[in-house]
């Protein structure tokens, strides 16, 4: 049975918007456009753009137009950010080094892989981020291939999974949880670091729309990184 003519027209956009062909901030073509493209009625497409817009995945602006969705943070005041672009601003040299990489099926006694699966496969890495040649913290990270299928085939020699993730797919949603913990035995090795070294440890988890996209943990010695925000008493 053949879709709606607006479920069609909302799916060609969504994987235009899934697979980074639109990054965040694109304008997507006016509903004009959409209406000639298609050879549509205007509700058609209006009815097209509205689960868009419900969904989280685009913008729409009176006049302006409609946008894919720039990301947005629970906690404004407290931005985490990218590590690689963080470590180049400061003048260092910058390497990703990736220890391991598979793709697996969600582990049923998990449900947290469940979710982040939703009934696809998940891409499983772990690697160390380096600054001026020195382990600057550790990651490990699963991606839902359904959400963001390209990933499966990325290079990661010029380009860290989170800085591959921030230019490829639009994500609409963050979550950041820290936390503290002594280094075990495996990541004191990783990050050569005394065992039971204090250790910053930053749990992210990321949405587009309803959709879940990735979840990463990144571990940090307790001397090599800061938070800092800025607020006033209105905050």
């Amino acid at each position: 049975m053949t879709a709606p003519l607006h479920q069609r027209i909302r799916a060609d956009i969504e994987a235009r918007i899934r697979s980074g062909e639109w990054a965040p901030g694109h304008r997507v073509p006016f509903e004009t456009e959409l209406v000639a493209q298609y050879g549509c009625a205007r509700m058609t497409v209006s009815k097209a753009m509205a689960g868009l817009a419900e969904a989280g995945l685009i913008v729409r602006r009176r006049r302006a137009g409609s946008f894919v969705a720039m990301p947005r943070m629970h906690a404004p005041v407290l931005n985490i950010p990218d590590i690689q672009a963080s470590i180049l601003a400061r003048g260092e040299t910058y390497a990703f080094r990736l220890l391991s990489r598979r793709v697996r099926a969600a582990r049923r006694d998990a449900p947290e892989d469940v979710e982040l699966a939703a009934g696809g496969e998940l891409l499983e890495l772990e690697g160390v981020h380096d600054a001026a040649g020195r382990p600057f913290a550790l990651e490990r990270r699963l991606v839902s291939l359904n959400a963001a299928p390209a990933m499966a085939a990325a290079d990661f020699t010029s380009a860290s999974p989170g800085a591959w993730l921030l230019e490829h797919v639009a994500w609409t949603e963050a979550e950041t949880r820290i936390s503290a913990a002594n280094a075990d035995a495996d990541v004191a090795r990783l990050l050569a670091l005394e065992p039971a070294t204090a250790c910053l440890i930053v749990d992210r988890h990321t949405w587009r729309g309803p959709d879940h996209v990735t979840r990463v943990r990144q571990i940090f010695p307790g001397d090599a990184y800061d938070l800092v925000a800025r607020f006033g008493p209105g905050a």
